[in-house]
């Protein structure tokens, strides 16, 4: 590879890079945009047995909890008070739970009951995670395979009289404050006050795309291995599906083949891989069962190795698709687009379902990732305001609205007249400079007082918000640091305090801080009084992020040492310690409203490959920010130069070009901010922020990670989907490794959101063993009284 290949995989490009399943726009207690609409189950993310039945069970408990639906419960004839879509087990807890609540009801399904379990694999284990956890309500698990744990749900449906109305709901329409089910093949619809979705992932089978995928020999289920003993068969998908049906197989006696597309098996509950694993050594052993073949499960693919696979085994042939199936054989395609012809009998397609998402288009809930009509207008909307807004903050060339308010004397301009209307000693008390209100009005006649305020006012605002939302120590604790941080060095300081103090003498000539000032705030008058107070905003913000007081007409050596210092010593040591969130997410101002604001929308920000690569964006704006410095030095030593007139232009002059537009102004401003609500709050942070593209270097070097309790892992991708730097967690997680990818702002979503308290934040020390952060972040761990067990580390990757 080339060398910017090579840096590019050595930066971003050689961190997991999986993506987000798209699911139904749900918030956090189950709700949708739909009033009076639930989601539970699979559907809300987390596809495991008790969570569903948990689900289903509080989603009960909180519509009686609602005020309104208690005043209309029972009051109108032909009207349920809850109707159940989907006889799961999150639907069955739910139906129990509303039977013994007295409610009138239906559970409505179109196939069988606990459908997804009957059509398990004969005998499959199961694993009822978390093994401490006890759902709400009355469906409990205690069986360990498929059939006694059909046998245990129909039981329990059947102790609480539950009856089943077989029926397809095709969507769901409000009217008049009531919930329409219109049900496919009636005249009639079903009409409720409140609607619990409980149909999981019912979606169809996904497509493998090639030829001859439509042969009978094609399945998307396994229900009786030994239908297959001696049999060459194909599986296809590296999830759990995929590695227990590939056992299953092999315990049967079949020829197994198991093809993924990556290059490893990283989305599996550690057991399957354990178990995989094992057979490879020892299949007798992790199985318990006799194989006819001497020749055990292979672990690397080569076409031979897979084509002469014995009975009882398996061979990994990972990095590989299905390039065409035939009556007798399959073509697998490695990454090389080498094609190798295997013998086959059966494949097995498990690559998994799709979610309905027909059906909750149809009744009008958004789909997370999804760009209706709507959402365009409005997004273009809000960027247009963006636009309109930033150009009112500064006064550009570019879009010269600040220059036209104040020409014509507009908001905020005319804020001095609104004073001087007022009257009386008040007006009187503003027009005097050492006091406090003339200080005020001199700030409030600057469109920057106003953004500053907003700014300060939703970081506070949103940050209680955040808080309540999220009640862990952690997060309490880095909130208040981020609100405290923003309203006092970075507005209370420039705006208020600083030229107060000066117009009250503190920094005028002969004064005790006039030297100092003259370090750091250059003079608007010949006394000293008046000064470029703004620049404090430097104490805070480093450079590249902050590069007005560095990039000067005249080098300004209080900032050049205290912007040496920030960029290239304090914040290293900060990231070797603590990574780069210790910066991003508990100082910077653009962390501080992506943590506030920006906390509703974490889940909105775009994973995968291709947006990782898009992550060398910041690298480009990082090294034109040290092109200007460079030039920048050089005009400060030869003021006519070429290099002097260069920078002239290329930091402000040259129209739509300058670094002043393109990075302060629509980078870091329009897009920054317009991007929030689509697509969270950390675009500028992860994509285009020069100073986190430099810490992203520093961060390759550091001890910090977020550790992970293998045993504990679920491999529920909940951790990656709430992750606004678009990271891939659950890869670490799965395998038990730390993670460590330069992306990370320590936000703590990832650690606070996982439902069995996998993740553990901390620091390797010089023995490259794992140290906690005594700061809880995670729910979970706090309720089980401690943080993760010890846990062995590989080296300095762990």
């Amino acid at each position: 590879m080339n060398p910017i290949k090579r840096y590019t995989r050595w930066l971003h490009t050689s961190w997991p890079a999986g993506t987000v399943e798209k699911l139904p726009d749900v918030h956090e207690d189950g709700t949708t945009k739909l009033p009076g609409v639930r989601v539970v189950g699979d559907l809300t993310g987390i596809p495991l047995l008790k969570f569903s039945a948990d689900s289903g069970a509080k989603a009960v408990h909180a519509i009686l909890a609602e005020p309104d639906f208690a005043a209309k419960r029972g009051g109108e004839d032909g009207v349920y008070d809850l109707a159940i879509i989907g006889a799961g087990v999150s639907g069955m807890s739910a139906a129990i739970e509303a039977k013994n609540a007295g409610l009138n009801f239906t559970i409505l399904e179109a196939a069988q009951d606990f459908s997804t379990i009957v059509n398990f694999p004969k005998g499959k284990p199961i694993y009822t995670y978390p093994t401490e956890m006890v759902p709400a309500g009355e469906v409990q698990f205690k069986a360990d395979v498929k059939e006694a744990l059909v046998a245990e749900l129909e039981s329990q449906r059947d102790d609480a009289g539950i009856e089943t109305t077989r029926a397809r709901v095709e969507f769901i329409e409000r009217k008049s404050g009531v919930l329409h089910l219109h049900v496919a093949s009636e005249d009639d619809d079903v009409k409720a006050l409140r609607v619990i979705v409980a149909i999981g992932r019912s979606g169809n089978f996904r497509k493998l795309g090639v030829k001859g995928e439509s042969l009978d020999k094609v399945y998307n289920r396994l229900h009786d291995p030994q239908d297959y003993s001696g049999k060459a068969a194909l599986v296809v998908g590296g999830g759990d599906s995929a590695i227990e049906c590939a056992i299953a197989l092999a315990v049967a006696g079949a020829k197994v083949t198991l093809s993924y597309r990556r290059e490893e098996l990283s989305r599996a509950k550690p057991e399957n891989i354990d178990q995989l694993h094992e057979m490879v050594a020892n299949p007798k052993a992790s199985v318990g069962v006799e194989h006819p073949s001497s020749e055990r499960v292979t672990t690397s693919f080569t076409p031979e190795m897979c084509a002469k696979v014995g009975e009882g085994s398996v061979c990994l042939a990972l990095a590989t698709e299905v390039a065409e199936i035939r009556e007798t054989e399959v073509e697998l395609k490695d990454q090389s687009g080498e094609v190798s012809t295997l013998p086959n009998d059966v494949v097995f397609s498990m690559i998994g379902r799709e979610p309905p998402l027909g059906f909750f288009r149809r009744s009008g809930i958004p789909i997370r990732g999804e760009w209706p009509v709507s959402r365009i207008v409005a997004f273009s909307s809000f960027m247009l305001f963006c636009i309109l807004l930033y150009h009112w903050k500064k006064e550009l060339t570019e879009l010269p609205i600040g220059t036209w308010f104040k020409e014509h004397g507009w908001f905020p301009a005319n804020v001095g007249n609104w004073w001087d209307a007022v009257g009386g000693w008040f007006a009187e008390a503003s027009r005097r400079p050492a006091n406090l209100l003339y200080t005020l009005r001199k700030s409030m006649s600057s469109a920057g007082f106003y953004y500053s305020l907003a700014y300060c006012l939703c970081v506070f605002a949103f940050g209680l918000r955040r808080i309540r939302r999220r009640k862990t120590p952690y997060v309490k604790l880095q909130t208040w640091t981020l609100i405290t941080i923003q309203v006092i060095p970075l507005f209370l300081l420039p705006e208020i305090v600083l030229p107060w103090a000066g117009r009250n003498g503190w920094f005028a000539d002969g004064a005790v801080g006039a030297t100092f000032a003259d370090q750091f705030f250059e003079r608007y008058d010949d006394v000293g009084v008046e000064r470029a107070y703004w620049r404090s905003y430097g104490f805070i913000l480093a450079w590249p992020l902050f590069v007005a007081n560095v990039f000067t007409d005249k080098p300004m050596w209080g900032w050049l040492i205290i912007g040496f210092l920030q960029t290239f010593v304090l914040i290293p040591l900060i990231i070797r310690r603590w990574g780069k969130g210790a910066y991003c997410g508990w100082i910077c101002s653009c962390g501080a409203l992506a943590e506030t604001m920006g906390d509703a929308h974490r889940h909105k920000m775009p994973h995968g490959p291709k947006w990782n690569r898009l992550n060398m964006v910041g690298q480009v704006v990082l090294l034109f920010a040290f092109l200007l410095l460079l030039l920048r030095i050089v005009g400060w030593a030869m003021p006519d130069s070429f290099a002097s007139s260069l920078y002239d232009k290329a930091y402000k002059k040259i129209p739509y070009l300058n670094y002043n537009w393109l990075v302060d102004v629509m980078l870091a401003g329009v897009i920054g901010v317009g991007c929030y609500f689509w697509f969270s709050g950390r675009v500028w942070c992860r994509f285009a922020c020069p100073l986190a593209a430099l810490m992203h270097i520093y961060t390759r070097f550091t001890r910090f990670r977020i550790f992970a309790d293998k045993k504990k892992c679920i491999s529920c991708n909940v951790c990656t989907s709430v992750c606004h730097q678009g990271i891939d967690i659950m890869n670490f997680a799965n395998k038990g490794l730390g993670m460590r990818d330069p992306e990370c702002v320590r936000c703590s979503a990832c650690v606070q959101s996982c439902p069995t308290g996998v993740l553990t934040f901390g620091r390797l020390d010089a023995k490259d063993q794992p140290i906690y952060d005594r700061l809880a972040a995670s729910p979970v761990q706090m309720k089980e009284g401690g943080t993760m067990v010890s846990l062995p580390v590989l080296g300095g990757n762990g």
